[in-house]
């Protein structure tokens, strides 16, 4: 299959690499640092690995574990145990030893594969870790990937749409992780999609963010299923991946809001070439307009926002370069995805009123591994008994089909019986000339029920203090939207794709204030 449409039949991303590999063997699939994989030698590699796998009698619907930061070795064990129909399950390397056990336990994985920051990290469990161990980037020799290829070819496997491609988990570095599956023919959708945004051939496409999330998944997988060539960074930074995509006349990028942040932030960000940019994605955390026009106004290139979650359901589909109006909001249901929102109840709700996103699509997870009844708390069915997932996101959609989200439900603060939503008060907060990053969380008070906090990050050399931005910010908001207090800290605590962990931060208020009057 060398021409895919939006119409073609089902195909899966090994198959899809092997006619790269006939077709365009020399084409570029992979490059990190100074190293290059070509199509040719990607298919081949995947099939040593592939054979490896059915060699250790891993078999087709089995799971392997990897964690690691991105690297060639990863996606080339990733695509290679795919071929061989094995479930590929990618772990944090942020995530504790015991949260790291747990998931190698729920995976039921029969390999684990790491690189030496996480052997060393886990140290402390590695007698109760049970599957065999390899380090990805041969840092211990007997027990390295290289070694562990076979030199030969694997038994060829059917790869059927409904067979699980990979288990992404939730919630790896607080909270009960829970192993979000996705099929085959989840990833071919994706896939599909990505033709209405260029990616193909000649798509050069710079990866950032971690290869364990489904936000780097959904630009890294078609990138190489459509042809292109993807370029590689272990670790995020600024001036190296200005200079990356400078280098590699990148095309295509997927980055989260605060990447973005620290990129335009920089003082020499205009002068890099990124005139070859054709299109940038963003997802996985709010992405607020200023940003979003200042993107638009200084880089070369399309802005798309996509909303939605790992486990399916509904994707919104903001082109911000066509809509410079809505840049408030993440845009509109992607073509053949419902999107609905619902009240507490569960009872449907018209265009302008708010409640929980819900969503129905063609990429939907099958559910949360080993976890039935958590699968059924995700899960919303209209009166047709269509299934929809709920997101767990408060938001409205306007007269026009866009939608503006509030805030995540559990974030919601109800103070004294008013919704006070967090984003609200932080979209006031940045306008503050002073603040570099702001969050607000909601606490326990005995007066109110829940009251918001700010934590704010001033800007280098500011000259601000908790107290003039709280007086500052109080001036500006309806009495009961006003702060009871401002925390000035040097950074937001963010996971590896950029989310602020307000649950962490509410911690950590709670053992140092307790509970607000």
């Amino acid at each position: 299959m060398s021409t895919i449409t939006l119409e073609s039949p089902y195909s899966t991303l090994p198959e899809l690499i092997a006619t790269h590999a006939l077709e365009r063997a020399e084409h570029p699939a992979l490059i990190e640092g100074t190293r290059r994989l070509s199509y040719g030698e990607l298919n081949a590699e995947a099939d040593r690995v592939a054979a490896a796998l059915q060699r250790d009698g891993v078999l087709p619907g089995e799971a392997i574990a990897v964690c690691a930061a991105n690297s060639i070795n990863y996606a080339v064990l990733f695509v290679g145990a795919l071929r061989a129909g094995v479930v590929v399950a990618p772990l944090a390397p942020s995530s504790t030893p015991e949260s790291l056990l747990g998931m190698l336990a729920d995976s039921a994985a029969k390999l684990f594969f790491v690189d030496a920051d996480v052997r060393d990290a886990i140290g402390g469990v590695r007698e109760r870790i049970q599957p065999a161990l390899y380090s990805l980037d041969n840092s211990v020799g007997e027990h390295g990937y290289s070694q562990w290829l076979a030199d030969a070819k694997p038994t060829a496997v059917e790869l059927a749409p409904e067979l699980v491609f990979n288990i992404i988990y939730s919630s790896g570095t607080t909270g009960e992780p829970k192993g979000i599956v996705q099929s085959h023919g989840m990833r071919w959708s994706h896939i599909q999609r990505a033709l209405v945004f260029d990616y193909g051939p000649d798509a050069r496409t710079l990866i950032s963010t971690p290869l364990y999330s489904n936000t780097t998944l959904v630009s890294f997988l078609p990138t190489l299923g459509l042809g292109g060539t993807v370029v590689l960074m272990a670790k995020f930074d600024a001036a190296r991946y200005l200079s990356l995509a400078q280098e590699h006349k990148i095309t295509h990028t997927m980055l989260v809001p605060v990447q973005y942040q620290r990129l335009m932030a920089r003082d020499d960000f205009d002068q890099y070439d990124l005139s070859s940019f054709i299109m940038k994605f963003s997802t996985s955390a709010p992405f607020h307009a200023a940003l979003k026009a200042d993107i638009l106004d200084r880089w070369p290139g399309g802005l798309v926002e996509f909303y939605g979650m790992t486990e399916g359901g509904g994707t919104c589909i903001l082109p911000a370069h066509l809509h410079p109006t809505k840049l408030g909001t993440v845009g509109m249901p992607s073509e053949g995805h419902d999107m609905r929102v619902i009240d507490e109840d569960g009872n449907e709700l018209p265009h302008g009123e708010i409640g929980e996103v819900v969503g129905n699509s063609p990429a939907m997870m099958t559910g949360y591994l080993n976890k039935p009844e958590k699968t059924s708390e995700a899960e919303w069915y209209d009166s047709t008994g269509k299934r929809f997932i709920r997101t767990g996101d408060v938001g409205r959609f306007d007269e026009e089909g866009f939608l503006t989200l509030m805030d995540r439900k559990k974030d919601m603060v109800i103070s004294g019986g008013f919704n006070i939503y967090p984003s609200d008060l932080e979209a006031e907060l940045r306008q503050h000339p002073e603040l570099l990053d702001v969050t607000v969380i909601g606490v326990a008070s005995t007066s109110w029920g829940e009251t918001p906090v700010g934590y704010v990050v001033p800007k280098p050399n500011a000259d601000v203090s908790a107290e003039s931005v709280l007086e500052w910010f109080n001036a500006r908001v309806g009495k009961t939207q006003r702060l009871n207090r401002v925390i000035i800290t040097d950074e937001l605590p963010r996971s590896a794709i950029g989310k602020v962990l307000k649950r962490e931060l509410r911690d950590i208020f709670q053992a140092e204030f307790g509970v607000l009057k």
